[in-house]
C-alpha cells in the first residue's frame, strides 16, 4: 500500500494552514505542521542557515508521520516552500534542501499531490510573514517549480470552503 501525501503549498498568507487543517480534520488523517512556525516562535528574525535547520525539522516531521504508514497525510508545506524562499531571500538554496526535496518526490512508495494556493485572498499580518506586496510573483515561482519538477498539482482558489471542496473533488477523481 502506498501512502498518499497531499502537500499544501504557495506564497505567504495564501491559506495553506487553513486548508491543511480543514483536510486533516475532514479525513481524520495526520497533519504535518509547518516547522518554521515553531522554529521562529516569538522571534521573526532568522538567517540563511536557519532555513537549513527548518528544512531538516520539516523533513523529520514528515518522515516521523510516514513511519506509521498512514493511508494519507496532509503537509502544511514541504521543502519546496523553503527552497523557493531561500532562493528569493538569499539568491541560493542549500544543496541538502535541493537533494532531499528531489529524493522525496522520486520515492515510488508515496503518491505526492500538490495543491497550490492562489494568493488572491486578503493578506493577514503575522510577525513571521515578510512579503505582503509580491505574492503574485511568488505564486508564479511556485507554479514554475511545480512544472519544472513535473509534479502533480492543482491550483485552488476562492474562499476556504471553496478551496476545501476543490481538493475533495480532485481527490475523488
Amino acid at each position: 500500500m502506498s501512502t498518499e501525501i497531499l502537500v499544501i503549498t504557495g506564497p505567504e498568507s495564501s491559506g495553506k494552514t487553513t486548508l491543511a487543517t480543514q483536510l486533516a480534520n475532514y479525513w481524520k488523517t495526520p497533519l504535518v505542521a509547518e516547522a518554521a512556525r515553531d522554529y521562529l516562535k516569538g522571534n521573526g528574525s532568522y538567517q540563511q542557515h536557519d532555513l537549513l535547520e527548518i528544512a531538516k525539522q520539516q523533513h523529520k516531521q514528515e518522515l516521523t508521520v510516514l513511519s506509521h504508514l498512514p493511508e494519507r497525510i496532509i503537509c502544511d508545506t514541504d521543502l519546496l516552500v523553503i527552497m523557493i524562499w531561500s532562493e528569493v531571500k538569499y539568491g541560493y538554496c542549500d544543496s541538502w534542501i535541493y537533494s532531499t526535496f528531489e529524493n522525496n518526490i522520486k520515492k515510488n512508495n508515496f503518491c505526492r499531490h500538490y495543491y497550490l494556493c492562489d494568493s488572491n485572498i486578503p493578506w493577514q499580518a503575522d510577525p513571521r510573514r515578510e512579503n505582503p506586496h509580491n505574492r503574485d510573483e511568488l505564486f508564479d515561482l511556485y507554479l514554475k517549480k511545480l512544472k519544472e519538477y513535473e509534479l502533480d498539482y492543482k491550483i485552488v482558489k476562492g474562499e476556504p470552503r471553496q478551496r476545501l471542496q476543490q481538493v475533495l473533488d480532485s481527490s475523488d477523481s
